[in-house]
């Protein structure tokens, strides 16, 4: 590990931006000001270049172990470097789905040799596994995650003393996907019946509907009242649900929390006819409106993370019939710049932009020292060249997968270095594999 001299950027951190140089020292931020001394250290000079802190992207799918054909950890968390995301969180339903501490073991053995980026896991919960989800420790697991709605395997959760169990007794973060599963069976039935094979992903926003999403908000947020849970629910699609989540406290002192996908802030309904089963995803994309009322909520903190659930599917189960296509899409390595695209619109600052994906992920899962440029924290750092122009193409497409919903879409904004714990494990061009770490968290 060799140290690093930043100079001569824009330093966006913590709602300012300032020109200044960053000093990396044994994996960690020394210092940071103005006209720093190099010394021994290797400089990258970064003059008209964006200083940020590392990406958090509390929602990724894998797929290791089990579905290493679409994705496993070392693919897509290099795909994540490549996109300024230095930390993941990632999903238990790969395949076994991970119900048990030495399931959940094996993901974390995997990661330590193979992840390009720092990394953490979810227990997951099912309707039999209270046991093993009460064994999980704290301080270096993400949190719990319940699937209030349809998943792979054995994972939804729908036994209502189960859900009461698990809020009442799990003594730390609840994350969950909430869409009502009653609600979806009964309207695929009735779609099929009208339909038949003529069912297509423009279906998919009435099949998992906004009242499913909103009966399956509504009742996580009522037990987490209950039992006082301190509760995370995922990928909001609708406006119905944003009636759930409030402002009026500071993110660190809020126990109920809930985040936003890029995808659900950049498509909307009207493009299903182009893209199709490409943006099939659950929950679904939704109206303009949907979409338009998710993005007001994030720049007014009733929701407070932007992340991906990045969900990689190969294009030949995406070609398939929409009852037969998986849903999911492949996001991690462009989330950033989505959001720039937002930006330069004149939608939002790059001071909320990273508010939202480092420092609210951060404060949100009580991660230690991380999500923040500041001095003694560990050096997860990325350099944007947010000039520089070019387009998403299958040949700079970074997922195991080998495809993305925005192929051919321009933006204007590239990263130029990532560094991970202190190492420039992406330099524009080349990656270094192996030196993410299990990240730690704070909690009482």
């Amino acid at each position: 590990m060799s140290n690093i001299c930043i100079k001569n950027g824009l330093i966006i951190n913590e709602g300012t931006s300032t020109e200044g140089d960053i000093l990396i020292e044994n994996g960690r931020i020394a210092k940071i000001d103005t006209q720093l001394d190099s010394g021994n250290a290797r400089e990258i000079v970064a003059e008209g270049k964006y200083i940020i802190p590392g990406i958090i992207d509390d929602q990724v799918h894998f797929r290791e172990p089990g579905l290493t054909y679409k994705a496993d950890i070392a693919s897509e968390s290099r795909a994540a470097i490549m996109g300024g995301v230095t930390t993941f969180m990632e999903m238990p339903n790969t395949k076994p789905s991970c119900l048990t501490q030495e399931l959940l073991q094996d993901k974390y053995d995997i990661a330590e040799k193979t992840a390009y980026a720092n990394y953490s896991f979810f227990m997951g919960a099912s309707n039999d596994n209270i046991e093993e989800v009460l064994k999980t420790n704290k301080s270096n697991v993400c949190g719990l995650k319940i699937f209030m709605g349809s998943s792979t395997g054995n994972m939804l959760v729908d036994n209502e003393q189960v859900l009461e169990n698990l809020f009442s007794k799990h003594d730390f973060l609840i994350a969950t996907h909430c869409e009502d599963e009653a609600t979806i069976r009964k309207n695929m039935e009735l779609f099929k019946e009208r339909y038949g094979d003529k069912l297509t992903a423009e279906h998919h926003p009435q099949i998992r509907n906004r009242e499913g999403c909103y009966l399956s908000s509504s009742l996580a947020v009522r037990l987490a009242k209950k039992h006082g849970t301190r509760l995370h629910i995922l990928h909001l699609s609708t406006a119905d649900e944003l009636s759930l989540f409030s402002n009026d406290v500071p993110l660190k002192d809020k126990r109920i929390t809930a985040e936003a996908c890029v995808h659900h802030m950049y498509f909307d309904e009207t493009m299903y006819p182009e893209l199709g089963n490409k943006i099939k995803c659950n929950p679904a994309i939704k109206s303009v409106q949907d979409r338009e009322a998710i993005f007001a909520a994030v720049l007014d903190d009733r929701l407070d993370i932007i992340a991906t659930d990045h969900a990689p599917h190969t294009m030949e189960e995406k070609a398939k019939p929409y009852m037969s296509a998986p849903s999911g899409l492949p996001l991690v390595q462009h989330s950033l710049n989505i959001m720039m695209d937002f930006h330069q619109q004149g939608k939002i600052s790059m001071e909320r932009v990273i508010e939202k994906m480092c420092h609210a992920p951060a404060i949100c899962f009580d991660i230690k020292e991380r999500g923040f440029l500041r001095e003694g924290y560990h050096a997860d750092i990325v350099l944007v060249d947010p000039n520089k122009q070019w387009s998403v193409d299958k040949s700079n497409v970074a997922y195991k997968c080998g495809w993305s919903p925005l192929e051919g879409k321009q933006f204007t904004g590239s990263v130029d270095s990532t560094i991970v714990s202190g190492v420039e494990v992406y330099n524009g061009k080349e990656t270094l594999q192996g030196f993410g770490k299990r990240v730690l968290f704070e909690r009482d």
